[in-house]
């Protein structure tokens, strides 16, 4: 750790007058906002990155400052250390990191990260341990391109600290005190991440993020309103008030959920089809294509796929949210286990995009297929009531992406415009991609067959759920399959 340093690079411009350091702009508007909440505080301690990015070193972050906030007891706030990070913004301008731009949009990713531990009553220092986690997540940004924001959420699967916690998964909020702030190279927003426990990660998955968040607020002991981490709460929220549970299913059932994708183990195949996609075997099947006439839709009342709903699925994909893990080097070098999905690859793809394909996007050609059989494994298939309830019954669309291969899944309601399935053809594949079409009628009837699939611990694999009339069964495999 290192007390606050004037850092001035012989590569940069800041200084009029040669030999006077000067702290580069992005970073001192940041500064600036630290010492107006901690005036007391003018040289916190600070993990910094040994070797700055733009010199080639592993970490984004070029430092952490780790701030004494005394909390408010009176609102039922304990004293804690307050993480505040540099380097998601643009902190030089110049362009060593990111891209120059005018001050009017984001300056860098437009945010910086920040965390609140819960202070114990004989710490004099704060662990250092939230700087490795907040370095590891600047590092999936960086890598990917895919911001963090408000109401995000990261499956981590393993205790924020390394001990035995149940704190095991963050949500992303809004900082309690730190309001964004407009620097030379643009707008600054302060992200805050808050630790949760695997069930309410969860109820954030199924429902929402802010949802979520507030029903923690509301509780003193999992953080309140500033959302302080503490990693020795041994409980729930739900756990400590049974009801909150019962918010989220209402939630579910009268908003939907905001769960637009999963990555799993999925495959599907037309029956008989002996080009079958499957992700459970190692052959991968070139796709019989087969090219069709297809008619415009007179339905005008049907909801369109927006641009953003499209971005959200792809996005949604990427960050994952199934307990398939991908391995981020963490700040001291071991592999710490992040839920992102897809990290080398670019977000400007999508799931037509030909990454594993050798010829162009449009030599892939759009069939129908007059009946389909789904396959996924028991997790996956343990969000399928969800898929229906929470999404489709509201109108909305929810994908399974293969974590092995391209294969993709996405159920539709008839109400969703823009898909290549109709109620006329409800099964259609454009290359690995397949949609399928659930009447409104039939969501119901499928919620009530697939009931057993809330409580998948007490389910047998395999199992098949069929529907003759509609051509379609579903097989659920084990997850170790």
């Amino acid at each position: 750790m290192e007390e606050r340093e004037n850092f001035y690079s012989s590569t940069g411009s800041y200084s009029s007058t040669p030999g006077v350091a000067l702290t580069p702009p992005g970073l001192e508007a940041i500064y600036s906002a630290c010492r107006r909440l901690y005036p007391t505080q003018p040289n916190p301690l600070q993990v910094t990155a040994l070797v700055k990015y733009w010199l080639g070193g592993p970490d984004p972050l070029d430092y952490i400052s780790m701030y004494a906030n005394p909390g408010d007891l009176g609102r039922h706030i304990p004293p804690h250390w307050h993480y505040i990070s540099f380097g998601l913004s643009d902190l030089h301008g110049d362009g060593r990191v990111h891209e120059t731009t005018n001050n009017e949009g984001p300056s860098g990713y437009g945010f910086e990260l920040t965390f609140r531990l819960r202070r114990e009553p004989e710490e004099t220092n704060p662990p250092t341990w939230p700087a490795a986690l907040m370095q590891s997540l600047a590092r999936y940004v960086f890598q990917s391109e895919n911001v963090l924001c408000s109401g995000d959420h990261v499956s981590w699967h393993t205790p924020l600290d390394g001990s035995e916690s149940r704190i095991q998964h963050m949500l992303m909020t809004e900082d309690a005190q730190l309001q964004p702030i407009t620097t030379p190279f643009g707008v600054v927003n302060f992200v805050q991440i808050v630790g949760v426990c695997g069930e309410e990660l969860k109820a954030a998955q199924h429902w929402n993020g802010p949802g979520v968040i507030e029903l923690l607020r509301s509780k003193a002991v999992a953080g309140g309103a500033w959302l302080v981490t503490d990693m020795r709460r041994g409980e729930t929220i739900f756990e400590i008030e049974p009801s909150l549970q019962e918010t989220v299913d209402h939630g579910i059932e009268t908003e939907g959920s905001n769960l637009s994708g999963v990555s799993s183990r999925c495959s599907w195949e037309e029956p008989g089809d002996p080009d079958a996609h499957s992700n459970y075997n190692d052959d991968d099947k070139e796709n019989r294509l087969v090219e069709i006439d297809r008619r415009g839709s007179g339905d005008v009342d049907r909801r369109i796929i927006t641009d953003y709903e499209s971005e959200q699925i792809k996005a949604t994909l990427k960050k994952g949210l199934s307990n398939s893990r991908s391995n981020v080097p963490s700040h001291g070098g071991k592999d710490d286990e992040y839920n992102h999905r897809n990290q080398n690859s670019s977000r400007k793809e999508s799931f037509d995009s030909t990454v594993s394909s050798e010829g162009p996007t449009e030599l892939i050609r759009t069939r129908t297929l007059d009946a389909v059989h789904l396959k996924f494994n028991l997790e996956a298939g343990s969000l399928l009531p969800l898929a229906l309830r929470g999404r489709l019954k509201h109108g909305r669309h929810f994908t399974f992406k293969s974590v092995l291969n391209d294969v993709a899944i996405t159920l539709v309601s008839p109400s969703v415009v823009g898909s290549i399935a109709d109620e006329e053809h409800p099964y259609a594949a454009h290359g690995t991609w397949l949609q399928v079409l659930i009447s409104d009628d039939f969501i119901s009837d499928m919620c009530h067959d697939i009931e057993e699939l809330a409580c998948p611990d007490e389910m047998m694999c395999p199992k098949t759920f069929s529907w003759p009339e509609k051509k379609l069964c579903i097989t659920i495999l084990p997850d170790e399959i």
